[in-house]
């Protein structure tokens, strides 16, 4: 067989285990998102009378908002965050190996074991932040009946979660920079925040570029921190777009309408993606010239 041919069907099987498993359930919900379909009813043709619908329903809006808000935090929080922490890092910290499995442990607990034990820690009465946050005197976070204090959690227990994500990117960036280069700035009269800007900075975009793409890509399909904490309430004030999903396609059995939003929270998701992928080959484009 010749070689060419059989680089076309070696990754045969995977392709079409992806197609069977991805690409014809999409089809499928992109067709009931034009359609009236729930439990013991007949699917009728309804063309854009879901999207019309949606468009129209406060509470998408609402939780439109809230993800657009949530996603925004998370992203560029977890970001300085996870650079700062691979700055320190990459500049020597003692008890490396030991610090290397703190910062790593989020990634190994479960999502839905990890949210619960937050959110015992955050009850109003006996949660131990609440206690703890009491005793120096500060009020309490009433984040099941204030529409902010709930995000706010929210953000905060995802970025803990998936920090060692990020970190994992920026730290591998980081110690990738040749230290020739460092020490040239440095030679050149170059104080420490310049090289950091204007050597170290645009050597890791491109990985400071992907983890932005995959955690916005991510954060947008939120919903175990939202609704294990929270359930999108006060009166579905803390509801964001999957939850909204998962509200009207398991709640209501209104699958025509979750169908229609699923497949904007994906085009959602290709633009975000798209943006940042665009990025990334202008940059590869510079560096080949």
């Amino acid at each position: 067989m010749k070689p060419a041919r059989a680089s076309y069907l070696l990754p045969a099987p995977a392709l079409l285990m992806l197609t069977g498993v991805i690409a014809l359930p999409a089809l499928y919900v992109f067709y009931l998102s034009f359609t009236e379909s729930s439990f013991g009813t007949e699917t009728r043709f309804v063309g854009f009378a879901n999207f019309a619908h949606i468009v129209s329903d406060g509470y998408f809006w609402t939780a439109f908002v809230n993800t657009f808000i949530v996603v925004n935090v998370i992203v560029y929080g977890e970001l300085l965050l996870a650079l700062a922490i691979a700055l320190l890092f990459a500049g020597g910290v003692p008890f490396r190996k030991l610090m290397f499995s703190i910062m790593l442990m989020p990634y190994a607990t479960s999502q839905v074991v990890a949210v619960i034990v937050w959110r015992y820690m955050l009850e109003p009465d006996v949660g131990i932040i609440t206690q703890v946050l009491a005793n120096l005197g500060l009020p309490a976070l009433e984040w099941t009946l204030n529409r902010w204090h709930g995000l706010t959690i929210v953000s905060l227990v995802s970025i803990w979660l998936h920090l060692p994500f990020t970190f994992i990117i920026l730290y591998s960036a980081l110690i990738s920079v040749p230290r020739e280069l460092q020490e040239a700035a440095h030679v050149d009269g170059a104080t420490s925040w310049q090289t950091f800007r204007y050597v170290i900075i645009p050597y890791i975009l491109p990985a400071i570029l992907v983890a932005m793409m995959f955690r916005f890509v991510f954060a947008f399909r939120m919903f175990a921190e939202v609704w294990l904490l929270t359930g999108g309430g006060p009166i579905r004030m803390t509801e964001v777009l999957a939850t909204y999903l998962y509200r009207e396609a398991f709640r209501y059995h209104n699958f025509g309408l979750a169908s229609a939003t699923g497949w904007l929270l994906l085009v959602a998701t290709l633009i975000i993606a798209s943006f940042y992928l665009f990025q990334m080959y202008r940059r590869t484009l510079k560096h080949d010239a």
